[in-house]
């Protein structure tokens, strides 16, 4: 049993480094200054950065270790959230764009 969870475990974190990896694609053709690295080339780990504005970052990491989300306003920490409220938040960036790309698409 354990064996299983650690590779669907693996396998989850490889599928969120993918969808991070366009996330940030999709971003940068927005107009955002956007960043993902990964290390290797087994998809273990992912950092990703986005800036909304002036001064206004998000940095999210992920890798086999935790993963965590980090809004940041003029080089200062306005929230940190880990596991599955990381991945929800991320959802909300991602619908965010979805949604702006749907408006994009009818005008």
């Amino acid at each position: 049993m354990f064996i299983r969870l650690a590779q669907q475990h693996r396998q989850f974190i490889q599928d969120l480094v993918i969808n991070l990896q366009a996330l940030a694609i999709i971003l940068e053709l927005r107009g955002y200054p956007t960043s993902c690295y990964t290390c290797g080339d087994q998809m273990k780990s992912a950092s990703f950065m986005v800036s909304l504005g002036e001064n206004h970052l998000i940095r999210f990491l992920v890798s086999d270790y935790g993963i965590t989300w980090m809004e940041m306003w003029n080089d200062r920490e306005l929230i940190k959230l880990e596991g599955a409220e990381a991945i929800s938040q991320l959802q909300e960036l991602a619908n965010i764009v979805k949604h702006s790309t749907a408006i994009q698409l009818t005008n």
